[in-house]
């Protein structure tokens, strides 16, 4: 299973129903971060959200240690992850024979591309 189909199945497995209007609730922030760098990896990721710590020499430790201290950033990369995980059960994810989430179609920002 690809990185970013784990940290999917990670994400949806530590959802608590008890807030079912907040879709945040119960997701980590290495969590979102992690969907983020599989779904579009860290040069994509800099593009959309332009943060130093995507842009040079980027980890996830850096990144989580900036987000942490940075409100308006850590809000960006919670409403990529947000539009990109919406995005997803609309319209790209689909399921194999075996039960695994399989994207056919390219990540996020490839599909996004395609329906300007």
């Amino acid at each position: 299973m690809p990185a970013g189909q784990q940290a999917f199945s990670r994400l949806t497995k530590i959802m608590n129903p008890s807030q079912p209007n907040n879709p945040l609730h119960g997701v980590t922030l290495k969590a979102i971060l992690e969907y983020l760098v599989a779904e579009y990896g860290w040069e994509r990721l800099g593009e959309r959200i332009n943060i130093h710590c995507f842009t040079y020499e980027p980890s996830i430790n850096s990144s989580l240690k900036f987000l942490r201290k940075t409100d308006w950033a850590r809000a960006k990369v919670e409403r990529l992850y947000l539009d990109s995980i919406s995005y997803d059960k609309r319209k790209g994810k689909h399921k194999t024979s075996d039960g695994d989430e399989k994207n056919e179609m390219g990540s996020v920002w490839d599909r996004a591309r395609r329906d300007e």
